[in-house]
């Protein structure tokens, strides 16, 4: 199968059956390191997403649900939204994450530990989408998360090593690997080469060169960039998340080794 070829069985649709032909299986299993090579921005917005949540996320369906938040509604017009936050939360320093750790560029009020209410300046209806895009990640003020792995080693913008959190709200069910690993590589030729050299399972570019075999990988549309994946390393669930690269950004989630 060509290239071509493989890139339109996945934008038509066939993900699934293509998945089923190479071997992925359907039963995630833990344990293994994911290893990316990552241009730049993607770098940092993965780090972001593997370090830290958001009150929402976007499934791989598309349809927004809860994550630090498990209830929304509003009111005026959308204007005014109330937020009911988890309750079994912790940061990776311990400490219990509740409205007082909530920094979002809105007018905010606390109405008690686990209700948060904003205010916006105008209605938004889509606002607990926008609040599962890449920049709304909670945080405390020394940049501590509450996400499935935390900081082993980070060097910002260059190299990053996380490490399951053993105790997460998610344990049951994400957060496959033992550890993620991270590096940035400006040059697109050398993230492919350190794909096919199997230094790495994962890259966002757009090709592989002429020296690999496109038959050990698989493309991963997300309507702007294509990312390879090397189907003998890792595993993908049955429907993948394309409204940012590599499943949402949520691959050291979603992800497994094969």
């Amino acid at each position: 199968m060509t290239r071509l070829d493989r890139r339109a069985l996945f934008a038509s649709g066939a993900a699934a059956a293509l998945l089923a032909a190479t071997g992925v299986s359907a039963s995630p299993k833990r344990g293994g390191r994911l290893r990316a090579a990552l241009s730049r921005a993607l770098f940092d917005q993965a780090t972001n997403a593997t370090l830290y949540e958001n009150l929402t996320e976007i499934g791989a369906d598309g349809t927004v649900r809860g994550e630090l938040a498990t209830a929304w509604a509003s009111e005026n017009d959308a204007r005014v939204w109330r937020f009911n936050l988890r309750k079994d939360v912790f940061f990776h320093d311990g400490t219990r994450f509740d409205t007082s750790q909530v920094r979002l560029p809105f007018a905010l009020k606390k109405l008690g530990s686990h209700t948060l209410q904003i205010t916006l300046d105008a209605p938004n209806p889509n606002l607990p989408y926008l609040l599962a895009h890449p920049g709304f990640e909670l945080r405390t003020d020394d940049g501590i998360g509450t996400g499935m792995y935390q900081v082993k080693k980070l060097e910002a913008g260059r190299h990053f090593i996380g490490v399951r959190v053993a105790d997460h709200w998610k344990a049951l069910r994400a957060g496959w690997f033992d550890s993620v690993e991270f590096v940035q590589f400006s040059d697109s030729s050398i993230r492919a080469e350190a794909l096919r050299d199997g230094m790495v399972d994962v890259a966002d570019i757009s090709q592989l060169d002429g020296y690999t075999d496109y038959c050990d990988y698989l493309p991963l549309p997300d309507g702007q960039t294509v990312t390879f994946i090397l189907s003998q390393a890792v595993s993908l669930p049955s429907n993948v998340g394309k409204a940012w690269p590599l499943d949402n950004l949520r691959m050291a989630e979603r992800w497994w080794i094969a």
